[in-house]
């Protein structure tokens, strides 16, 4: 069974066309990268797989339900991480991961998930202070940890490394990977095409609403004769 199916996927707003009939398929145990500038329709294609808008026309399945229409059935197997998402500021590190995981599970299932978000976010005793005196790399470490705790079957991911240093991203690439050894499937849009390559099995390159092209990293670069992905995604737009 396929992760993610996307056929024909239309979503207007008003008049303006965020994504024009995009098709792609996400396979169990991948990561999956949608790869675009700004405004291109990552973001959008990201939230009606999540469940967060409506489809227009085309049609969208993950794990074999299909959206709308069973969007609750596939909300129980997701996970969201926006990229301007943010924690409870006034909460400690802990504490946030104890009220999120509260609504996914009871008993030994919540104390199993606690103890998993504890080791994604790695903060050592940071964990026990306030949200609001971490910094940004923190911040984000304990938000994929909140997304990855759960044990979704499809991780969506938009910028997972936004904003943070070198080490901190590197450190969430780590985490990625593991969870995708673990058995979960990432779909995932961002700017860091060194990142892309690193991570990605497959990608999708989009550009104004199109799927311009896709393929593994190696495959785009021989197609388009290019050093990295990123010269790759140029010249494909061109």
């Amino acid at each position: 069974m396929k992760a993610v199916e996307v056929r024909e996927l239309v979503k207007d707003y008003g008049n303006f066309r965020a994504i024009n009939g995009i098709s792609f398929e996400v396979n169990e145990g991948e990561i999956f990268g949608l790869i675009g500038p700004n405004g291109a329709g990552k973001t959008t294609a990201l939230r009606v797989i999540a469940t967060l808008l409506q489809i227009t026309s085309g049609s969208v399945t993950v794990f074999g339900y299909e959206l709308p229409k069973e969007a609750g059935e596939v909300r129980k197997i997701i996970s969201y991480l926006p990229e301007e998402a943010g924690a409870y500021k006034n909460l400690r590190g802990k504490e946030y991961l104890n009220f999120i995981a509260k609504f996914f599970g009871e008993g030994e299932k919540f104390q199993n998930m606690v103890q998993r978000g504890l080791e994604i976010a790695n903060l050592g005793e940071r964990i026990n202070d306030k949200v609001d005196t971490y910094s940004k790399g923190m911040t984000r470490r304990l938000l994929v940890g909140r997304a990855l705790m759960v044990n979704p079957r499809l991780a969506i991911l938009d910028e997972p490394t936004s904003g943070l240093d070198v080490v901190n991203a590197q450190e969430v690439r780590r985490i990625i990977n593991s969870s995708v050894e673990a058995g979960v499937a990432v779909l995932l849009s961002s700017h860091n095409m060194l990142e892309v390559e690193l991570l990605c099995h497959r990608i999708a390159l989009i550009n104004d609403g199109i799927i311009v092209a896709s393929g593994t990293v190696e495959e785009l670069k021989n197609k388009y004769d290019a050093r990295n992905i990123e010269e790759a995604f140029v010249k494909a737009i061109k």
